[in-house]
């Protein structure tokens, strides 16, 4: 029986790999979007169900993320036996960015719904953490965990845990303070928390930081029975 290091290989990106740049964005786009794998949908609830947004149109974005961020070190992807990309996990070290004005337009304009939920959450852990260690966040303190996907049809779990795994060693080993991601659905927040040890950020008041789904009519088609709400999780490290 093949091993799971057999099965899969991992490694860290670097900016001098565009085709594979390519093919971890198209893997992120895809299980963001809706995919059939092995018979089973993939699909992230905000950006593929309740705002439907267009496959390439989330492509570019994601494509243009991991440009911008991969020198940092911090995108990483599983290879099968065939050097097909089947995972990726994505993140950087920046501060997290309030924009506050929508900065999307054309078919990509519900892309800025995501982003102000998004800073709705991470605009209340900033106030935190500035509470918490009294001071502000600054670039290179927290790895920002960003987009995951695996369309993968066997040992899917394992290769979050490998995706992971590299990582969280990587941001052990420069330092950092905190893994930190903004979980979506009930399945990304297990996997992170029996993986990797990330768990529901609670502040200083004893609250979890969350956008519940329910209260935003863009996503309140979200049955409560996929998700409730968007989450802070966190690992210390």
């Amino acid at each position: 029986m093949q091993t799971i290091q057999e099965l899969y290989t991992y490694e860290i990106l670097t900016k001098d790999q565009p085709d594979l740049i390519e093919k971890a964005a198209e893997c992120l786009a895809k299980t963001f979007i809706g995919v059939d794998v092995a018979g089973k949908w993939v699909q992230e609830p905000i950006i593929g169900y309740a705002l439907q947004l267009p496959y390439e149109d989330f492509y570019q974005f994601t494509k243009e993320y991991i440009e911008a961020n991969v020198h940092q070190g911090y995108c990483a992807i599983a290879l099968d036996k065939e050097q097909k990309v089947v995972g990726a996990l994505v993140g950087d070290t920046n501060v997290l960015e309030i924009m506050e004005e929508d900065i999307f337009e054309g078919t990509f304009v519900n892309m800025n719904i995501v982003m102000h939920v998004l800073e709705d959450i991470d605009e209340r852990f900033l106030e935190d953490y500035k509470k918490r260690y009294g001071k502000d966040m600054e670039d290179g303190e927290v790895l920002h965990l960003f987009l995951l996907g695996v369309i993968a049809e066997h040992n899917r779990q394992d290769i979050v845990q490998g995706l992971g795994d590299i990582l969280v060693k990587r941001a052990t080993e420069e330092g950092l303070r905190l893994v930190l991601g903004e979980a979506t659905n009930p399945k990304s927040m297990r996997l992170m928390e029996k993986y990797h040890g990330l768990t529901k950020y609670v502040d200083i008041e004893g609250n979890f930081i969350v956008h519940k789904y329910e209260s935003n009519e863009h996503l309140n088609s979200i049955p409560s029975t996929v998700a409730d709400g968007i989450y802070i999780i966190v690992k210390e490290l």
